[in-house]
């Protein structure tokens, strides 16, 4: 049971079931289903209630509100025997779909010459920023970019703007922007607005179905699926 954050926007939905149906392919006869959070059905419970037992996957890419208490909250009354693995992110495949984007919007990957703003939505919880400045370092020190920095969508600084304002200020010769966004919507809409008109060169698309997230949601069931299966053996 896939849980996506949920929006307005009928692209994200859309990348959602393009991902899971990625995840079908790759594992046949793996019943797959996808459920959301917020503006669009099912909802998390209503996928669950037909249910004996499920592994649910949170389709989020740090840890948060959502992850820490939306998704408890919503299980707290479920019947069904429910596994949650972890967020899809941190994860070194993320960074690989990064590149992917990135290569596909035309910029060498570790180019000497290109500075890289990867720009999360932004969360309220201080731990989930930390973890994609984390990833941002980790980024800088696998490959040459000229630097590799963080911007965010809401809830914290800098803006995606002021990411590319700074980078233009110390001479960065290029500078391209990877969004750390699940798929389009309003953030990704108002982080290539924001980020060209500061004058990046290029935003790349989201990371959307890439085949490194397919790989994350399967390891991710894997290991939720192993973890529910050791517990059923103590419990025995």
């Amino acid at each position: 049971m896939a849980v996506a954050h949920g929006s307005r926007d009928p692209r994200a939905a859309a990348v959602a079931e393009a991902l899971l149906h990625r995840v079908r392919l790759a594992r046949p006869g793996l019943d797959v289903r996808v459920s959301y959070l917020d503006h669009v059905r099912p909802a998390l419970t209503e996928a669950l209630a037909p249910l004996a037992e499920a592994v649910v996957v949170p389709l989020l890419l740090t840890a948060a509100y959502h992850s820490k208490v939306d998704i408890p909250g919503a299980l707290a009354g479920i019947g069904a025997r429910v596994e949650v693995s972890p967020t899809l992110g941190p994860d070194p495949l993320l960074t690989a779909a990064l590149e992917r984007r990135l290569a596909e919007a035309g910029t060498a990957v570790g180019d000497p010459g290109t500075a890289v703003v990867l720009v999360s939505a932004g969360s309220s919880d201080p731990t989930a920023n930390t973890t994609v400045r984390r990833i941002a370092r980790d980024w800088a020190r696998a490959r040459p970019w000229w630097a590799v920095t963080t911007a965010f969508a809401s809830a914290s600084r800098p803006r995606p703007a002021e990411a590319v304002a700074m980078l233009r200020a110390a001479g960065a010769p290029r500078v391209v922007v990877a969004p750390y966004l699940l798929a389009p919507g309003f953030f990704a809409d108002k982080v290539a607005r924001e980020a060209l008109a500061a004058g990046a060169d290029l935003v790349a698309d989201s990371l959307g179905p890439a085949p490194e997230l397919v790989r994350i949601v399967l390891d991710r069931y894997d290991a939720a699926a192993a973890a529910a299966g050791r517990l059923e053996c103590l419990r025995a």
